[in-house]
């Protein structure tokens, strides 16, 4: 079956139809009681990503799946992002040594194909290297689903993708593509329900939402600003956000969402949301009605309606699917980020886990026991501050994180996870990480925060990332829980020539500007202030248009001894017009050899004709001072094979 996309009113009509035709066969079977309601099993999918061996992001998700050649494995939007699909466990015993079992197992075979075409994988819910211009389209799979389903968010969006998300650091970036998207990794962990239990069940996976995400973030670093504790969840919400800026008025939500209410009675509430809020993105070419599949006693597959709820993404979804031939229900939890380890995230799942079947017990209506508007400020509040968050709870007061996570939530899913069947060992093994990490506050997101910080006096940033992601693939490898890492430390990233590929790595982006009609004035103030030696000129599209340089300005000032004729003059007066200028994957080497062919000091960064950076010969300046020590620092043994050659003898 092949999809297409319900741009044109023709295709929304036919997508609609089939939809509700889909929805009223779903009731139709929920009625008639043929659900599986037999015991309930778990699952999971853990996303990833892919680098090569300076950490950079690498688009071989294709040529990885040849290698590997196993139905487990499928691509993500990114072509430098991977999914592993574990197989369903029975949700007793011995699941969740199995779940981590088969998840090393898999992990240890994509890692092996990686390493063969000197690749490797990183688990975290976002890639400290990545670039902006890692979400060039071209780094999209060529998959029809991903191409069409690009192509229907901008149409109905209508114009660019604007992110911003502020934490201690602030972004501002805008994009003509939802490749942003492909900044998100997660693991996504699947409970089966039975019709009778979802709504509770599923008003207890968002209660649970806050306080199960602050003590598992991992992803506070996004292109090289430390934003929140787990920067994918604003990310993902405006990567894919069709309402334009004037709409955010209006009471409407966006695609990525958390929901406005608590579930009533049947999962049949949530598909009917999603049709009556959200217009049809993609639809099947074709569609077999269901309601001739019962009759001749099949069970149908629901494409339609399936595939409108996959482009509605809901921090908690709401799954229909047919196993063996009996139709089940699942609620996916996709809060969880990818990493830090494999044994982190089987920990965070079986947290999860033995808290909704737990808190099914304790909290038989958990709709009447709380405002919803407080589920979805205790999530935002984790996502923001992690561990620090302080979470309302159903006692009506507010709570530290680590406390109501210790003291109120753990003996919960100790006892939901015994109430299944599952293994002592298991429980004690998976919730003890969990509670170690807790008592020692040492999220990935802490653990990452905290080695940027130790790192801050040494090399420059993409050093600094480079190590960063370095040290993850190490100790993930290890596998010893994030509570138990060591920092990492700006050696581990490697080779020199890692750090220092393209001018992306080492240019200044925190710039200051001014325009054409700014006083002169103005601008030697602001080199005296910001102790700069170069000011850009840019026009009101961002669009470079001139460079001002200490050395003119000193030559104006020179030329023009009247102190009136100084405050007259405009940036326009005596800036250098069209300077040269560079793309941000350019080799620095070749940016170098511009700058002595030009006898310029300076390079402005340009992207699709923005202004995006600058480099200049003092950063070159510091290239070399960091070069310079690394040799002098370096065993006598390693400089018969370094390419800079031996290092001077010291005297």
């Amino acid at each position: 079956m092949g999809l297409q996309t319900a741009s044109q009113l023709s295709q929304r009509h036919t997508a609609m139809n089939w939809m509700l035709r889909d929805l009223h066969a779903l009731e139709q079977m929920l009625s008639d009681g043929i659900f599986d309601s037999s015991h309930p099993r778990i699952g999971a999918e853990q996303e990833m990503f892919l680098v090569d061996k300076a950490w950079q992001a690498s688009p071989v998700a294709l040529e990885l799946l040849k290698i590997i050649d196993d139905p487990h494995f499928t691509t993500e939007i990114g072509a430098f992002n991977l999914e592993v699909n574990l197989d369903p466990q029975r949700f007793e015993g011995t699941c969740l040594t199995a779940m981590h079992g088969q998840l090393d197992e898999l992990l240890a075979v994509c890692r092996s194909a990686a390493r063969q075409i000197d690749r490797d994988i990183v688990l975290s819910g976002i890639l400290p290297t990545l670039r902006i211009s890692d979400l060039q389209l071209s780094n999209m799979v060529q998959n029809p689903r991903y191409l069409a389903l690009n192509q229907a968010l901008l149409e109905m969006r209508g114009e660019d993708v604007d992110l911003h998300i502020s934490g201690a650091d602030e972004l501002s970036v805008r994009q003509s593509s939802v490749m942003a998207e492909a900044c998100n990794a997660s693991f996504q962990v699947h409970l089966q329900v039975t019709p009778e239990e979802f709504a509770n069940h599923y008003n207890l996976a968002q209660l649970l939402a806050g306080p199960t995400l602050s003590c598992g973030t991992n992803s506070p670093i996004l292109f090289g600003k430390h934003l929140w504790s787990e920067t994918r969840i604003p990310l993902f919400e405006q990567s894919v956000d069709t309402r334009r800026a004037g709409q955010h008025l209006r009471e409407r939500q966006g695609r990525v969402t958390f929901g406005s209410a608590w579930v009533k009675e049947s999962v049949s509430e949530l598909f009917k949301e999603d049709i009556t809020r959200f217009r049809p993105l993609l639809a099947p070419d074709s569609h077999e009605d269901p309601f001739e599949v019962l009759n001749r006693g099949d069970i149908p597959d629901l494409a339609a309606m399936r595939m409108h709820t996959g482009t509605v993404w809901r921090w908690n979804r709401a799954c229909y699917g047919v196993m063996d031939g009996v139709p089940h229900l699942r609620i996916e939890n996709r809060i969880l980020p990818s990493g830090p380890t494999t044994i982190d995230e089987v920990a965070n799942a079986a947290f999860w886990l033995g808290l909704m079947k737990g808190g099914a017990n304790e909290y038989p209506e958990v709709s009447r026991m709380a405002e919803f508007d407080i589920t979805r400020a205790n999530f935002v509040s984790a996502a923001r501050e992690g561990l620090s968050s302080t979470l309302f709870w159903l006692d009506g007061k507010e709570h530290l994180a680590p406390d109501l996570l210790l003291n109120v939530l753990m003996p919960i899913a100790h006892d939901g996870l015994a109430s299944v069947g599952v293994d002592d060992g298991d429980i004690q093994k998976y919730l003890g990480v969990v509670e170690r990490r807790i008592k020692s506050g040492y999220t990935g997101s802490r653990w990452q925060v905290s080695s940027m910080k130790g790192m801050r006096q040494r090399g420059e940033l993409g050093q600094r990332l480079n190590s960063l992601t370095s040290a993850i693939v190490s100790r993930q490898e290890v596998g010893q829980p994030v509570s138990e890492w060591t920092t990492a430390s700006v050696d581990e990233g490697g080779s020199w020539k890692h750090n220092f590929r393209t001018i992306e790595q080492i240019m200044v982006t925190d710039l200051v500007t001014v325009s054409d009609d700014d006083p002169l004035d103005l601008v030697a103030n602001l080199m005296d202030w910001h102790r700069i030696r170069q000011v850009l000129v840019e026009d009101e599209a961002e669009g470079v248009i001139g460079i001002l340089s200490y050395r003119r300005l000193l030559r104006v000032m020179a030329q023009n001894d009247d102190a009136r004729l100084w405050r007259e003059m405009s940036v326009a007066d005596v800036m250098q017009r069209d300077p040269v200028c560079v793309a941000p994957h350019m080799a620095p080497l070749r940016a170098l050899e511009i700058m002595r062919s030009f006898g310029i000091g300076a390079l402005p960064v340009v992207d699709d004709g923005v202004l995006v950076g600058l480099v200049t010969e003092h950063d070159f300046m510091n290239i070399a001072g960091v070069l310079m020590l690394q040799k002098l620092e370096s065993p006598p043994e390693a400089d018969a094979s370094d390419p800079l050659g031996p290092a001077p003898k010291r005297t």
